[in-house]
């Protein structure tokens, strides 16, 4: 095969492949909210990282628990010496110096093996250590749920946002086939001399004030349907289309700041979490304190050493010198350092406290905030519909007073705004009461449950 051949080939294998890829990410794939939430749990990065903390949390906990079992280890060496090892106080030559004699033994190859084991008894920190890693593991789950209930909590709001985003879209282009029908009415009017010029100016400029924002609304989906894709770990790429539609919220009744307080400190990770933080605290002063106490192992060793000269390893004795023994640790003194470690956990329980404390203080705030955001919504919706409504049978009737030469131009320009800008209102009335309903949801720590 040529080379021409060959880059031929290759060409045309690297133009399918990107067209298959292209094929590929060009399918449109549908999301309903379900499926965009299942997929979040699953393929969040952020969750995914928040998991692997729970992974990493429990191998600290056999790393505490190692502590309590036994080591064991072989070690083995190997030296050369140029000159025989040197003893002291033993000397073949009569010296009459003050100078300590010595003279030198053995070979000037030495090996030496080692195995040995240790296992220790008592250790006042290996218990609280253990604990206290099991406590950390549990954190990492409550932190883990924190974060998708908040990831949750924004997919549901960037979903609910777009599907909003769509209605006013709607809106605006029908706002706009007003206008243009309009504009087409005052041009044929001027024509006739009926008009004004100033009604014809008037209608085209409404027009074209309409076709920046529909613009906006686009831009605005897209961005959102970015922000979806990276939520749920989908591929950038994706071409995504929501298949749930804008649900209108019935009426529905409001639950008590009582009752929102009440689900909060039962269900929200966070506020557990931090209540696990003062038991953490606990642990962590006895760690802090076995630091004073004494410890207690038990140790085995078998040595195998010999020497040698010349490399004349398989030419000698191999003696062996094995022991087993136990070991006692009494600290007495190490420049106070353990007890300011200690006086250390206890500020940082202290701080534990605080810290809860005024997550629950703070809590008080926030509920009742949501519950707010829920009643005043709920209320600006009654009142955006009944707005709307007027607003629609004021543009109706303007409309049959214009097409009467009873109302003028300006009148139902006027109206139109007026209905547009009502319908407007509306949707972000529906968007913000639903938006404030997920937020009471996260607020109670059930967002996705």
């Amino acid at each position: 095969m040529t080379l021409k051949k060959a880059f031929i080939y290759t060409s045309l294998v690297f133009g399918l492949i990107t067209l298959f890829s292209y094929l590929a990410n060009a399918q449109t794939k549908p999301l309903s909210l379900q499926e965009a939430l299942s997929l979040t749990i699953t393929h969040n990065r952020e969750i995914k990282i928040s998991s692997l903390d729970v992974d990493r949390s429990q191998q600290q906990i056999q790393i505490a628990k190692s502590a309590a079992l036994p080591s064991a280890g072989i070690s083995a060496q190997v030296a050369h010496y140029f000159y025989e090892s040197p003893f002291f106080g033993l000397s073949n030559s009569g010296a009459t110096s003050d100078k300590i004699p010595y003279d030198r033994f053995g070979g000037r190859d030495q090996a030496t093996a080692t195995a040995w084991i240790t296992q220790p008894v008592y250790n006042a920190a290996t218990k609280p250590g253990i604990i206290n890693a099991q406590l950390q593991e549990r954190q990492s789950r409550l932190s883990a749920t924190d974060k998708e209930t908040d990831i949750a909590a924004l997919l549901k709001q960037t979903y609910i946002r777009i599907l909003v985003l769509h209605e006013r879209i709607k809106l605006q282009k029908e706002s706009l086939a007003r206008n243009e029908k309009a504009l087409q009415d005052a041009k044929s009017l001027l024509a006739q001399g009926r008009a004004l010029r100033v009604d014809t100016l008037r209608a085209y400029t409404s027009v074209k004030n309409l076709e920046p924002d529909l613009l906006k609304l686009s831009y605005a989906i897209e961005v959102g349907k970015q922000q979806l894709r990276t939520l749920t770990g989908l591929d950038s790429l994706q071409e995504i289309e929501l298949t749930d539609s804008l649900i209108l919220p019935e009426t529905a009744t409001v639950l008590s700041e009582e009752e929102v307080y009440n689900e909060a400190r039962l269900h929200r990770a966070d506020l557990q979490s931090l209540d696990l933080q003062q038991q953490r605290a606990d642990q962590q002063i006895k760690i802090a304190a076995a630091g004073m106490k004494p410890s207690v192992s038990l140790t085995a060793q078998y040595l195998i050493q010999t020497q040698t000269n010349q490399l004349q390893y398989f030419n000698a004795y191999y003696p062996s010198t094995p022991f087993v023994g136990a070991q006692l640790t009494v600290p007495v003194f190490n420049g106070n350092s353990n007890k300011a470690k200690v006086k250390q956990a206890r500020i940082e329980k202290d701080q534990s406290a605080l810290r809860s404390q005024q997550a629950y203080v703070e809590l008080h705030t926030t509920v009742k905030q949501a519950v707010a955001n829920v009643r005043e919504t709920a209320a600006r919706i009654q009142t955006s519909a009944n707005v709307k409504e007027t607003a629609r049978l004021s543009y109706e009737i303007t409309q049959y007073r214009y097409a009467k030469a009873v109302a003028s131009r300006l009148e139902l320009t006027d109206a139109e705004l007026a209905f547009t800008e009502a319908q407007s209102n509306y949707l972000e009335a529906v968007y913000d009461y639903l938006s404030a309903n997920i937020e009471v949801e996260r607020t109670m720590g059930i967002v996705g449950k």
